[in-house]
């Protein structure tokens, strides 16, 4: 089963870093590409050359598979033009205020074109590109084949990973509702797509034939072990690395994983404008109270603006506490421990079972 996912993707173990879109570090990606698996870094909102630069920065630091990770447009983003953002951010006015951060200015676009972000990175070639949020189209699908770079889809239910099968991807992650971040439905509404990782797997696992890499809830060896049992062919881990000193992480949010309980966490639109799963604060709570939520990506682009400096004070009240259910069992801060740790839940070749 296992030896599916590592002759696909030229890696030692079956074990994935979750790409974290602004919480990715080259260390990181590095640590666990380096180890035997496959370290990935997200490119939520980078431009083509921040693109090429860091592909160019995660080449010189390992010379193993690197994947890099893409959010595919589901065709309800909002342009600048297109919403009013006063209102927003009248509501928002003291958690600007708090982080010393100024009013802003809309932004001639709140994303790049997803177009000139796949010319980039079909440029600098790294040997994986995952994508969420949607099936990447034949054209897309066709340039991956012809520069050898494997293509991994996002599901959240089985029909999504039946989707993405059929379109061409070369592997697929089945994402439980546990995980940290954004639910990345595509085909329904996150809200009608929250579908558990024990119930998730093995249901997908049925029903395609390319590998699956479970995600949601895994953070030790016991999760792989039970990953494994379900089907899957490998698993992608975000909160246990997320939790270590190689992310890019603040030091708040990864105190706040650090003393997260299984029940600490919540599904909130507040930060991004999308579903998504993080530790609750000050700025989820006076969001939500105020109902001051405005579309995806304008959501995202506004609460950036005070986030960003509220990472540079460290003050975790005011930053998306991106979390996963499984923050209780995130209790290593090295890349390279918790390396070890899902490697104890792999079976041994001895075993017989990796073939």
């Amino acid at each position: 089963m296992v030896a599916r996912l590592t002759d696909l993707l030229g890696i030692d173990v079956p074990l994935v870093l979750g790409p974290f879109g602004g919480l990715s570090s080259v260390e990181l990606t590095a640590a666990v590409s380096a180890g035997g698996g496959l370290g990935s870094f997200g490119l939520y909102g980078y431009a083509p050359d921040r693109i090429v630069e860091t592909i160019e920065r995660l080449r010189a630091a390992t010379d193993r598979p690197v994947a890099v990770n893409l959010w595919w447009p589901r065709g309800d983003e909002v342009s600048p033009p297109e919403v009013d953002l006063a209102p927003i951010m009248d509501a928002m006015e003291p958690l600007f205020r708090a982080a010393g951060a100024p009013r802003p200015d809309p932004p001639a676009a709140f994303l790049p074109p997803i177009a000139d972000q796949l010319d980039a990175v079909f440029a600098a070639r790294p040997d994986a590109l995952s994508v969420v949020y949607g099936i990447p189209d034949a054209a897309t699908v066709a340039r991956a084949r012809r520069h050898g770079i494997r293509l991994i889809g996002t599901a959240t239910s089985v029909a999504e990973a039946v989707a993405l099968e059929q379109a061409g991807v070369d592997a697929v992650v089945a994402t439980g509702m546990e995980a940290a971040g954004h639910r990345v439905s595509f085909l329904r509404d996150a809200a009608d797509s929250l579908v558990g990782t024990f119930a998730l797997v093995p249901q997908v696992a049925d029903a395609v034939s390319v590998p699956v890499i479970a995600a949601g809830g895994i953070a030790d060896r016991r999760g792989v072990a039970a990953a494994l049992a379900l089907g899957a062919d490998g698993v992608q881990v975000g909160t246990a690395f997320l939790r270590t000193r190689q992310s890019a992480a603040t030091a708040a949010h990864r105190a706040a994983l650090a003393a997260a309980a299984d029940t600490d966490t919540v599904l909130t639109r507040a930060m991004s404008g999308r579903l998504a799963r993080g530790i609750p604060n000050r700025a989820v709570r006076e969001i939500e109270d105020a109902d001051a939520i405005a579309p995806f990506p304008a959501q995202n682009w506004l609460t950036g603006i005070f986030r960003a400096a509220a990472a540079a004070a460290g003050d975790g009240e005011l930053l998306s506490l991106w979390a996963g259910q499984a923050s209780g069992l995130a209790r290593l801060d090295d890349a390279t421990e918790v390396l070890a740790e899902l490697r104890a839940g792999l079976p041994s070749p001895s075993a017989g079972v990796s073939a």
